[in-house]
């Protein structure tokens, strides 16, 4: 039986895992590629580590191009993270005739579109199901279980540390301090959280998912990004009172009627009984809605060495099956400008939660809602949630029907200026993926 051979450039969580796996599961994985896969070499910084987890010493390396410059391997896998570094070994090993496996959305997220038409230039492809949603099948299925469909949304929550940090503020009542170090004890968050608390890596998983279904890659700039740091456990009490719970989504929406497509990320109200309201801890989950398929839901762990070793060796067993000749370039690789372009975020509309720490007289409620109704906003419910301590004012919480992002923040801004508030508006977006034009 022929072999597929594979350099490895990192040992790490994934890495060690991938390692691992194949070695257990290498008859099935035979059996399912029809070749057998070896990894023939792996570059590591610390060959210590890497002969502690069973790997021979033949087979290490501490100089990533030893792989890259090997006429002997097929592929190249590559689980080191960052952007420079990682760049350079995915240029020069497709340039050298290879094909590439990687987990690296920030690198995606930033190069795709050239290192894309780089492996349409060398006839090679580059697979990255582990870069978005872990061990879940979310990009094949995209690429080809979807491909009859026009994507009308694709939203969901593919973080798993704020999607952990958020359930424990909820269930538990945590500070969002205590939330994110508990996050850390547990292994879901890294010592430096920010990529994933920011919302960043879900942006990068968004242009990602972006390019898949509508051929064009967003600039990251581009894209709407706020983090969760800053959401209040008030605020999550406040809305849950209301039927609503919080969640960091990355939404990523066509309109029907223009070729702007809406691309953000931020903490989101949901309707308690929305399915994605009940993924809770690490999980991921995203919904696709397609234009014949309808609503489908993709769920499963979205981090984790296993379920994301799973995805590489799912890219590998597909290099190995399915040599470039034999099949079509995959729409990724399109060249063509597309017709596509974000949607600025002050014309999205969508629905908001206000709240308001006000001074408690006659007239105030008024007051604001002048100010909205000249902005054509509409008022659907009003709350004022008792409180033991008046220090920063009565909390007042107003949730208004759809409105244009610019209207709504116009009329906030010209609220924080009454005279009566204590602090700056609070404003959260609720989303009931509502498709404009349907």
């Amino acid at each position: 039986m022929n072999s597929f051979k594979v350099g490895l450039i990192g040992l790490g969580n994934v890495g060690s895992r991938v390692w691992h796996n194949l070695l257990t599961h290498k008859e099935l994985l035979t059996k399912k590629s029809g070749k057998t896969i070896e990894i023939k070499k792996i570059a590591v910084r610390s060959p210590q580590k890497a002969l502690k987890v069973g790997v021979p010493q033949e087979r290490l390396t501490t100089d990533w191009r030893e792989i890259v410059n090997d006429p002997g391997l097929d592929a190249v896998v590559e689980l080191i993270g960052g952007i420079d570094v990682p760049y350079e070994i995915i240029t020069q090993a497709l340039q050298k005739g290879k094909d590439v496996v990687t987990a690296n959305k920030a690198l995606l997220a930033f190069h795709g579109h050239e290192i894309a038409s780089l492996a349409s230039k060398h006839k090679r492809r580059i697979l990255f199901e582990a870069s978005v949603a872990g061990g879940i099948p979310l990009l094949q299925a995209i690429q080809d279980g979807l491909v009859a469909n026009r994507f009308l949304m694709i939203s969901g929550i593919v973080n798993g540390t704020c999607n952990y940090i958020l359930t424990e503020m909820t269930n538990g009542r945590m500070s969002y301090a205590d939330a994110l170090k508990k996050a850390k004890e547990m292994g879901y968050a890294e010592a430096d959280e920010k990529l994933d608390v920011s919302g960043e890596d879900s942006a990068h998983k968004a242009a990602i998912l972006c390019a898949l279904s509508y051929r064009f890659w967003p600039k990251v700039g581009e894209i709407y990004t706020e983090g969760i740091e800053s959401v209040d456990p008030f605020d999550i009490q406040y809305a849950g009172e209301l039927g609503y719970v919080f969640k960091l989504l990355a939404i990523i929406k066509k309109h029907q009627c223009s070729k702007e497509v809406e691309i953000r990320v931020h903490p989101t109200l949901l309707k308690k009984d929305h399915i994605l309201s009940s993924v809770s801890g690490s999980f991921n989950a995203v919904i696709i809605k397609g234009d014949i398929v309808g609503d489908q839901l993709f769920y499963g762990r979205g981090a984790g060495g296993d379920p994301t070793a799973s995805a590489v060796l799912s890219d590998l067993v597909e290099l190995a099956r399915y040599p470039y000749v034999e099949c079509a370039p995959r729409l990724f690789f399109a060249d063509t400008e597309s017709e596509y372009k974000v949607m600025p975020i002050s014309e999205i509309v969508s629905r908001y939660y206000l709240r308001l720490n006000v001074v408690d007289k006659p007239g105030v409620l008024a007051s604001i809602a002048e100010i909205l109704g000249k902005k054509n906003i509409g008022i659907s419910s009003v709350v004022q949630p008792e409180v033991s301590s008046f220090a920063q004012g009565v909390p007042l919480v107003i949730m208004v029907h759809d409105a244009k992002e610019k209207f709504f923040q116009e009329a906030c801004l010209e609220i924080s200026r009454l005279p009566f508030l204590k602090c700056e508006p609070i404003v959260y977006r609720v989303e009931d993926f509502h498709v404009q034009g349907e």
